[in-house]
């Protein structure tokens, strides 16, 4: 989710330390080829567990040797990785990419349009921010893929919803494939009215306006919803707009109702906020939830999540995407294609998600309709509502769409749009804010 610049101090530094990460080799018989990938790290480990075992159900049947390397994202190592790789020209055959990273490294990827037109053709279209990421000149640059690919929607206390605020959250959003009143009524709107009410009652909404990820992509939803822009698809900066304005008299009424140290919130602010029961409704994926579920069993139960609001312009879900490539320098290009097909899977992909309790989601249409999201609990149900399916009338957004990815990475990493709500609740106007905004962005786009 963060664009890396690896100096090359960092990039020997990573080298002298790459042989202590942790790896497994799945050996064959008669082998008739080597293969190497890397994997994000999992913050779940049994999904690591999980894709060991379907790697080397595929190098037994290929008679492929694979060697398979676990790398955390704490730190930044799996970027380091990507980067040192990429100047050596040596290293994995396939590795896994975060968001802004596959545009980053165009110039090193294999294209994939022969293996994601086969995984379309089987699951259905992949989603607008797969297109928006993974493709640059109209040619596939990477695979996306489930393994922790993710949306950040509401997760909200049932019990404290509808004691505050009145809304039955299970009612709302059943966990069946149901368009409800309830669900038609869930605006901005109705939002901001449950955040007052919530704050009152002392269960003030976990929703950070820092610069983190989840405070950047939590405020591109809402601008999104807005019909709102920073930076248009053509590269112009687009802040001092009619939507802009609307969505930023909405902001000015919404953060008078955040936490007040909103602005220093990390991306694990959101999360000791629902688990320490100190918060009514917090954007995460099911992480939050999970470790709740484990360190406070009454909180974890009482959680439901469910989809973003509806605004003037739609509705809009927070996702990040991992993708997997395959280096043009790799000497196994073929069996790297293979085996990430074959990972890409429909089972594969469902047995994953199911070891990760739901926590990842694959980008292709078809898929966010599996069962795997139907019974995880408790309380049973609880992530019915997490992929976006079809009777949700939402679409995957990542913050910055629609500005040109080398642009858009920029204003993402700067947080400049959690930024103008952050000065809006320090008291700042519409036109202050603004201003500020159209002046960062000019430095991006020159």
């Amino acid at each position: 989710m963060t664009k890396s610049v690896a100096t090359r101090r960092k990039i020997l530094k990573f080298g002298a330390a790459a042989s202590a990460l942790p790896w497994v080799h799945v050996r064959t018989a008669a082998a008739a080829g080597k293969l190497s990938i890397f994997f994000w790290d999992h913050w779940v480990p049994a999904g690591n567990d999980v894709i060991k075992k379907q790697v080397a159900t595929w190098a037994d049947k290929n008679k492929v040797d694979v060697s398979v390397d676990f790398i955390t994202s704490n730190g930044f190592k799996n970027l380091l990785t990507i980067n040192a790789e990429a100047q050596a020209k040596t290293g994995h055959d396939v590795i896994t990419i975060p968001n802004w990273e596959v545009q980053n490294q165009a110039a090193f990827l294999e294209p994939v349009d022969d293996v994601v037109k086969r995984l379309e053709a089987a699951n259905g279209r992949a989603n607008r921010v797969s297109y928006y990421l993974g493709q640059s000149k109209g040619s596939w640059l990477a695979v996306p893929s489930s393994w922790g690919t993710q949306n950040k929607g509401p997760c909200g206390r049932i019990s404290l919803m509808r004691d505050l605020a009145g809304l039955d959250l299970p009612k709302m959003y059943p966990a069946s494939a149901t368009a409800t009143p309830e669900a038609a009524a869930w605006t901005y709107e109705a939002m901001l009215k449950a955040a007052e009410a919530c704050h009152k009652g002392g269960k003030t909404f976990g929703i950070g306006l820092g610069v983190t990820a989840d405070s950047v992509d939590t405020a591109g939803a809402i601008m999104a919803s807005y019909g709102a822009e920073l930076i248009d698809a053509k590269g112009q900066i687009a802040v001092k707009s009619d939507a802009m304005r609307q969505v930023l008299e909405y902001a000015q009424r919404l953060v008078k109702f955040l936490p007040a140290d909103a602005v220093s919130y990390d991306d694990a602010s959101n999360n000791r906020a629902l688990i320490s029961g100190q918060s009514a409704l917090i954007w995460n994926p099911p992480s939050a939830w999970a470790v709740a579920v484990r360190d406070a069993p009454a909180v974890g139960a009482d959680s439901w999540t469910f989809p973003t609001p509806m605004g003037p312009k739609g509705r809009f879900m927070p996702h990040n995407m991992n993708f997997w490539g395959i280096w043009k320098f790799s000497p196994n290009k073929t069996a790297g294609k293979e085996l990430v097909e074959f990972l890409m899977g429909a089972d594969n992909v469902a047995a994953r998600s199911t070891a990760v309790l739901g926590y990842d989601l694959p980008p292709y249409e078809a898929l966010n309709e599996s069962t795997v999201w139907d019974d995880v609990g408790p309380p049973k149900g609880t992530v019915y509502n997490y992929p976006v399916r079809k009777h949700h009338n939402m679409t995957e957004h990542l913050a910055m769409m629609p500005a040109p990815p080398d642009i858009a990475v920029q204003a993402y990493n700067r947080g400049t749009n959690a930024t103008m709500f952050a000065k809006l609740q320090s008291g700042q106007t519409i036109k202050q804010v603004t201003d500020w905004a159209a002046e960062e962005l000019e430095g991006f786009t020159r």
